[in-house]
């Protein structure tokens, strides 16, 4: 594993007189040495910035977030760069608390030139606040606060590597969301857009432009979360049936709207009507494609305000063509805007909008109120609910308990992925098994990376230790910690830890422990995170990128069965570990593969005789 050596000795700057009663406080240990200020009350309107230096060997990801020294400076009145359009509201408390640059439509080159003058800088969507940026920025730019939900276009790798939050305002739109969706789809069920155009045309074709009732038709609500949620509450009272798809949403708030939670291909096989409401992630990226298409009701019909990658747009023109899709209604698209020559935006069955989900006055006003007070907050030194990069972290607990952050994530991420779609997760039990007593043991920041591994991959959430518990409770999720006291030696923090999923069905039935919970179990060995229990399965592999377990008959073959399969597609084996009963009994192989195969492959494991059950699972 790379590594980075950090040394040197942390350092206070103060440029300001700071209160007498902040005693200076040393810390030290055998990876960092270092001092700070405390305060009885954590922040006296003082501009903190967090660097914490390190003499230990950590692995480079989290050595560029731990290598810093420690500075305070008391703020004279900061500057704010507002580079989009935000409303008055919002800018009013703004210039209450600091000067603000308004200067929109710049240039990538202009920004640059302006951001090292900036404390705080705010943007919309059409603003790039890339790496380069925050190079320019010279280490002044603490807060890029985003008016909205995405923050795709912000580096938030660059933004933690220079100790600079973002937060963003999730809240504000979600109403003018989903009432946009709703327009969407009622327009497009009745051509309201082609029939203004014929008409302005000159022309008077009834005949033409005959619609679909929306009363009694099904519609499938792709993700659950805010606005999904939202749009379900609107349909119903349009007399729709409500059926929705989202691993994570519970069933039992959905039933109180009055949706229900089906599987991805009951939802898109059955809807007469598909509304998406999922982020762009990894997983949902091009999800909406060919192979989707094909399985959908022929006839349905598509609206999107959520994110354009989620579909595969010539997929869609193609489906639009054939008749498989009757009509689609986008606000959203994978370039905006997209081309002028664009044939998904000039077909004639397709209604389109430049991206107005959130464009009422009152959601404006609202998320420009939100954020202000959320950079307002930052500037202040306050913890956000609302940031989605990684906070700084104490370097002696970085240090220390890095591998387990990196287990503690990976293991949140295995064990979401064994979830069945529409079951939904109610809770999640976390259990630490360690020689030390609870008091020495910090458990917030693991708690936080497996809720992160958790919510990340089915959501557009970016959970780190400052919004994790916020998070989770926002989404109903119940989580406890559980710490087992072995007699070992206390000088290795955590001897295990274990996950488990409470009340959920599993896509991989060997994951369900004697308590019926999904159980996950992992250990740090050498430094790396290993997957150590599947359910009652004892296994011991290295938690890379792509894992398969396989559940199987313990018998001669098996094993080279499933090598040949992946052999024959040059998939490369990384490692191989079987966990079994009893000889001759039932087993699991857990396989660790340097690429990921492709369906045909998976179909051919999954078809094996020897194979009772599979699942592949991304890391």
């Amino acid at each position: 594993m790379a590594s980075v050596t950090a040394a040197g000795k942390a350092f206070l700057h103060l440029s300001a007189t700071t209160p007498d009663h902040l005693p200076l406080t040393s810390f030290s240990s055998p990876a960092v040495c270092f001092r700070s200020y405390r305060s009885r009350s954590p922040f006296f309107g003082l501009d903190l910035r967090l660097r914490l230096a390190t003499s230990s060997k950590i692995p480079a990801p989290h050595a560029r977030s731990a290598a810093r020294g420690l500075r305070i400076e008391a703020a004279a009145r900061p500057t704010i760069l507002v580079a989009e359009k935000l409303g008055e509201a919002g800018l009013a408390l703004l210039r209450e608390f600091a000067n603000v640059d308004c200067s929109y439509n710049l240039s990538p080159q202009d920004l640059c030139s302006k951001i090292s003058l900036c404390d705080a800088l705010i943007v919309r969507s059409g603003t790039k606040v890339t790496r380069e940026v925050f190079d320019a920025s010279k280490g002044r730019l603490k807060v890029v606060g985003r008016a909205g939900v995405g923050i795709d276009n912000v580096d938030l790798h660059a933004a933690t590597e220079s100790g600079c939050l973002v937060v963003n305002a999730p809240t504000a739109n979600t109403v003018a969301a989903a009432e946009h969706g709703i327009a969407l789809l009622a327009s497009m069920a009745r051509n309201i857009a082609q029939a203004d155009a014929s008409m302005k045309a000159g022309k008077w074709q009834r005949n033409k432009y005959v619609g679909v009732s929306l009363v009694g038709k099904t519609l499938a609500v792709m993700g659950f979360g805010k606005v999904g949620s939202e749009v379900a509450r609107r349909a119903k009272g349009l007399g729709m049936h409500v059926i929705a798809h989202d691993p994570y949403a519970p069933a039992d708030r959905a039933r109180a709207i009055g949706a229900e939670l089906v599987s991805f291909d009951e939802a898109i096989t059955t809807a007469d009507f598909i509304s998406l409401h999922m982020p762009l992630t990894t997983t949902t990226e091009k999800l909406f494609n060919d192979e989707a298409f094909a399985k959908v009701k022929k006839g349905v019909r598509i609206i999107n305000v959520a994110r354009g990658g989620v579909v595969d747009e010539d997929a869609l023109v193609r489906a639009l063509d054939n008749g498989t899709v009757a009509q689609a209604a986008l606000d959203v698209f994978t370039v905006e805007p997209p081309p002028k020559d664009s044939k998904l935006v000039m077909h004639e069955n397709v209604t389109v909008t430049p991206h107005l989900g959130a464009s009422t006055v009152e959601a404006q006003e609202g998320v420009a109120v939100e954020i202000a007070e959320a950079v307002i907050g930052a500037l202040k030194g306050e913890l956000a609910a609302t940031a989605v990069n990684a906070p700084m972290v104490p370097a002696e607990v970085l240090s220390e308990l890095a591998p387990y952050v990196i287990l503690a994530e990976k293991l949140g991420r295995l064990a979401v992925q064994l979830v069945a779609g529409g079951s939904g997760i109610k809770g999640v039990k976390v259990v630490y098994t360690s020689a030390r007593d609870p008091d020495d043991l910090d458990t917030r920041i693991l708690r936080a990376m497996i809720t992160k591994g958790i919510i990340e991959p089915i959501s557009n959430v970016f959970v780190n230790i400052v919004n994790a518990d916020y998070t989770a409770k926002q989404r109903g999720l119940r989580i406890s910690e559980e710490r087992i006291h072995i007699d070992s030696s206390p000088e290795v923090p955590l001897d295990s830890i274990q996950v488990h999923l409470t009340h959920v069905e599993s896509k991989f039935a060997s994951a369900l422990s004697d308590t019926g919970d999904i159980t996950v179990e992992g250990r740090v060995k050498d430094g790396y995170p290993h997957l150590t229990l599947v359910g009652s399965f004892s296994v011991d592999v290295s938690l890379e990128q792509y894992v398969i377990l396989c559940r199987n008959v313990d018998k001669p073959g098996n094993i080279g069965r499933v090598g040949r399969i992946l052999g024959e597609q040059n998939v490369n084996i990384s490692f191989m570990s079987v966990g079994r009963i009893a000889p001759r009994k039932q087993a699991i192989m857990a396989i660790g593969v340097d690429e990921e195969p492709d369906k045909e492959t998976l179909k051919k494991i999954g078809e094996s005789p020897a194979i009772e059950e599979f699942v592949f699972l991304k890391l």
